[in-house]
């Protein structure tokens, strides 16, 4: 994988000042990574819970997601094909966007190249994914921070993230950190909600969203949460995994957010719980945020749900019309980059 020679530096740059007022965390076993956490401040320590119900809906067994969903999707041939990627020269000021599948993006600013829950494996254990993603890996270009809001297999791909650490900081929610501080990443921070960490001209700050983290089962302490990335004055809010909640009327309040990447698939859950937003939840999510354009994510790549793979940003247009905002809607294609 190409890697700019000015992106080891960077991170060791900053590597000192990350340091101040964070708190070390200690593993059992031998790692030459760090994990820090910031001391808990602005009520951290007695945050209200987000985590939605893991109780399945009464009537989950009527329809078998097995026999419906999974087993058809194995003699489905994957979409799409990986070409290199032309990405632009960003100038000061502006930024790029590149969606590479599912909830992976890639933003580029004049000065660093931000990825956020990269996933470039074709299958989620038993779950075939029907889209290729946009770019193959090794066309990435040198990853200066990366971010990882939960710890679910889609998000959080420890295949992909080994690929990608060189040496650079990552950031993750509380409990999240001992999944990758193994895997090549010079520090890892967990961030607990509301906690801002910078990174060099970025400010990276943890929002609370309506999810869960657990990596299994009864794997519960994890955090789970969406991120808030401001650089010069340009402000991208990556809300990770969510089901509607009214927590987003305070993200917007509290941040003056320009672009919102919102997921609007994955909303009927084989266990029925209501665990994703669908795309009228989205549009009611991107108003209460007061952002100014809405990119839709986490669909199209892997069937996480009944609703077949094109339904989501044909509903979402729909509701963006009734609403009167289709014109702050953009629909993106896999691994062609759009600067703003």
């Amino acid at each position: 994988m190409p890697r700019r020679c000015h992106a080891k530096g960077f991170a060791s740059r900053y590597s000192e000042s990350y340091r101040v007022g964070l708190v070390p965390i200690h593993f059992p076993k031998r790692s030459r990574r760090n994990v820090v956490r910031q001391e808990s401040a602005d009520g951290a320590g007695a945050k209200r819970s987000t985590r939605v119900r893991l109780r399945p809906r009464a009537d989950w067994h009527k329809r078998n997601f097995l026999t419906s969903v999974l087993i058809p999707s194995l003699f489905v041939k994957r979409a799409g094909g990986p070409a290199a990627p032309d990405f632009p020269t960003v100038r000061e000021g502006e930024i790029c966007i590149t969606w590479i599948g599912h909830a992976s993006f890639l933003i580029q600013t004049h000065e660093v190249n931000i990825l956020v829950d990269p996933i470039w494996s074709k299958w989620l254990k038993v779950i075939k994914r029907l889209k290729q993603p946009g770019f193959e890996i090794h066309h990435l270009p040198a990853i200066d921070f990366v971010l990882v809001t939960h710890a679910h297999f889609d998000h959080l791909d420890r295949r992909t993230l080994r690929r990608v650490a060189a040496d650079q900081p990552i950031v993750v929610p509380m409990g999240v950190g001992n999944l990758v501080h193994d895997l090549g990443f010079h520090i890892v921070h967990e961030l607990d909600y509301w906690q801002t960490v910078e990174l060099g001209p970025l400010k990276i700050s943890l929002t609370p969203c309506h999810h869960w983290g657990a990596r299994f089962l009864a794997d519960l302490h994890r955090d789970f949460g969406g991120f808030v990335i401001a650089s010069n004055g340009r402000t991208i809010f990556h809300c990770g995994d969510s089901a509607y909640f009214p927590g987003f009327k305070e993200i917007g309040e509290r941040y003056n957010i320009e672009v919102a990447l919102l997921p609007i698939g994955a909303y009927e859950a084989p266990t029925g719980r209501e665990v994703h937003m669908n795309p009228e939840e989205a549009v009611k999510a991107f108003l209460e945020l007061r952002a100014e354009k809405l990119i839709p994510m986490h669909y199209g790549s892997f069937r996480l749900g009944f609703e077949p793979l094109h339904e989501p940003p044909q509903r979402l247009l729909t509701a963006a019309r009734a609403h009167g905002v289709a014109e702050k809607v953009l629909v993106m294609t896999e691994g062609k980059p759009i600067v703003l």
